[in-house]
């Protein structure tokens, strides 16, 4: 035991010298954390909206001081017909409300007998897709929202993120990136410089097990690993103010298994490399990207082809950032994570065991 504690101590002290490791592994989840949570924003703040008025009346005027009004609204005047097109190729607006004519009277009509014709048209610059389908949004609660909820007596709810805050839903994607860069991509180019530079044979042959040495080498990874998981739930918490659930235990349990996950994959990786670069662009291909395009940190799932669907399954991330959404944001309990948890450990099992395998045989 205390070889082990002794070669633990020794890689501790190692990534304590190296200042560009404790640099990316310290403080690149808080920068991921700011820069997802203010930064990069889904979330459409400034909408610029003309309008045109065939002809004013008392309604096209209450409904365009209800836009001038709103703060997510930039109100940039009445145009022509004519300069719709020139308007919205130059920049100059997203979005521009066409009145009908007979505005009022399609109004009233609207409101009499619940059948109308078009009152009014919403031309949107679709060439950002965001900003089309989010300022269509916009526009239809602040224009009909009234009209369709007094008539039909509508309510709408937003549960969990009333806001629609998109760090809520960057936050989880960010703690399953992070961990596997910390984890798994820097384990295996420490082990991987270890025999690139061949001290990794003086390692092997001293007293201790060969795989104590392996295990020793990964705890300080670990340890900050567990550290940036205090540091992004204190920020998620205080900072973007994200309504963590009370199960916080739950959170440490699973995320001490995605850590083992990502530390095997780290072994493994480093039993397949034999230099540090080909480490690094094995974890890119291999993890990085998949993460990114599969676990559902920026795309939905559902939303992939349906080949994709079943591929996103064999990625780990996928399991823990649904989990951590379901136990950050909505405050769900242990048995609506349960699968995602044996779903991981499944994972980790097989992954370690593969891992252990490949090492022993290099060894032999």
């Amino acid at each position: 035991m205390g070889g082990f504690l002794s070669f633990v101590k020794k890689e501790t002290l190692h990534i304590l010298r190296d200042s560009r490791t404790m640099l990316i592994a310290l403080l690149m989840p808080v920068a991921q954390i700011l820069l997802f949570g203010f930064a990069v924003s889904t979330e459409i703040n400034n909408l610029n909206v003309a309008v045109v008025v065939p002809q004013w009346s008392e309604d096209i005027r209450q409904s365009v001081e209800k836009l001038s009004a709103n703060p997510y609204i930039t109100y940039k005047g009445s145009i022509t017909p004519g300069e719709i097109d020139q308007w919205l190729r130059s920049g100059r607006t997203d979005a521009i409300v066409v009145f009908a004519s007979d505005f009022d009277r399609l109004i009233n009509q609207w409101k009499q007998t619940g059948t109308s014709e078009t009152a009014m048209q919403f031309v949107m610059d679709a060439s950002n897709t965001n900003i089309a389908q989010a300022g269509a949004g916009y526009l239809t609660n602040i224009l009909a929202g009234e009209l369709m909820s007094s008539a039909s007596m509508v309510e709408t709810h937003m549960l969990f993120n009333p806001q629609m805050k998109s760090a809520f839903n960057f936050v989880p994607g960010i703690m399953g990136m992070i961990f596997i860069l910390i984890c798994a991509i820097l384990t295996s180019v420490s082990i991987v410089r270890e025999k690139e530079t061949g001290t990794m044979d003086v390692l092997l042959v001293s007293p201790v097990r060969p795989m104590r040495i392996i295990l020793a080498k990964m705890m300080p990874y670990l340890a900050l690993s567990c550290i940036n998981l205090t540091t992004i739930l204190l920020l998620a918490r205080y900072v973007l103010g994200i309504p963590m659930g009370h199960n916080l235990w739950i959170v440490i349990i699973i995320s001490l298994v995605y850590f083992a996950l990502a530390l095997s994959l780290g072994l493994l990786i480093s039993t397949i490399a034999k230099k540090q670069i080909v480490a690094l662009l094995v974890s890119a291909a291999l993890m990085l990207l998949p993460i990114v395009m599969l676990s559902g940190m920026l795309f939905p799932i559902e939303n992939m082809p349906a080949v994709l669907q079943p591929l996103s399954a064999i990625v780990p991330a996928r399991w823990y950032i649904d989990a951590m959404r379901k136990l950050l944001i909505q405050g769900a309990s242990w048995n609506l994570v349960f699968q995602d948890f044996i779903i991981l450990v499944g994972m980790t099992i097989a992954i370690l065991g593969i891992a252990l395998k490949n090492f022993n045989d290099k060894l032999e």
